[in-house]
Formats: structure tokens, C-alpha cells, sequence
């Protein structure tokens, strides 16, 4: 018979975010940021209630995947994207290219998705790189 902690813990699991979620909110905060953040402030610029701890361990994290580079500020660290959003996002999806044999059927999904002014823009790009 389920318990009263079974129903916390299906709550909490639903309440959390999808894999790599909380990294992408760090990284979309530092990207929006003027220039290096401390923890305490993408803790800030988050706002939705994460723990401080947890945004340090989430900086952490990205900094030993090279995603972050950090500099002593005082006794804290300040934290830099290691690339643009965009060059991040164009690295992704090489990264994602290459792990599959069929490239030209994702090139077609991922044209499937887009709608007719992404593509305009896309074939625009295409054709300018000729």
C-alpha cells in the first residue's frame, strides 16, 4: 500500500527539471549577464527560489566540462561563458551530426522543423557560403 512519502516523492520528481535544464538556465543567465558572475549572482538572476548551493554546484559542474571559465574574485569566483550562445549552440549541433551515420536525414528533420523564414534564412546562408 503506497505511503504518504510515496506521494512526496512523486511530487518532488515531478517538480524537478528535465536532465540538463538547470545548466542551461545557468548558462542562459551568464549569457545574459555584461560580463563575469559570481554565484551569488546568477543565484540572483535566477530567482526562482534554487538554492544557492546548487548554482554553485551547477558552475562547478560546467566549469570542469570547459563549458565556464572562472577567476578569483576576492574569495568567490567569477564565471564566463567559454563561448557565445550561438557558437555553443552551432557546436551542439555538430556534436550531434557526427555521432550519426545519416547526417543528411537529420539535416532534413531539422529543416522539417523550421518554419519558412528560418529556412529562407538558412538557405540565404547556404547560399552566400558558395
Amino acid at each position: 500500500m503506497p505511503s504518504a512519502h510515496d506521494g512526496a516523492d512523486a511530487a518532488e520528481a515531478s517538480a524537478r527539471r528535465p536532465a540538463g535544464a538547470l545548466e542551461a538556465e545557468v548558462m542562459a543567465a551568464l549569457w545574459a549577464g555584461d560580463g563575469p558572475m559570481t554565484a551569488a549572482e546568477v543565484h540572483q538572476q535566477l530567482g526562482d527560489g534554487l538554492a544557492y548551493k546548487t548554482v554553485l554546484t551547477v558552475l562547478g559542474r560546467l566549469h570542469a566540462k570547459g563549458l565556464v571559465g572562472r577567476e578569483p574574485v576576492g574569495r568567490a569566483h567569477a564565471y564566463t561563458p567559454s563561448r557565445r550562445a550561438a557558437e555553443q549552440a552551432a557546436h551542439e549541433m555538430n556534436t550531434a551530426l557526427r555521432r550519426t551515420g545519416r547526417r543528411a536525414d537529420v539535416l532534413q528533420r531539422f529543416v522539417d522543423t523550421l518554419d519558412a523564414d528560418e529556412q529562407a534564412a538558412l538557405r540565404a546562408l547556404l547560399d552566400s557560403a558558395d
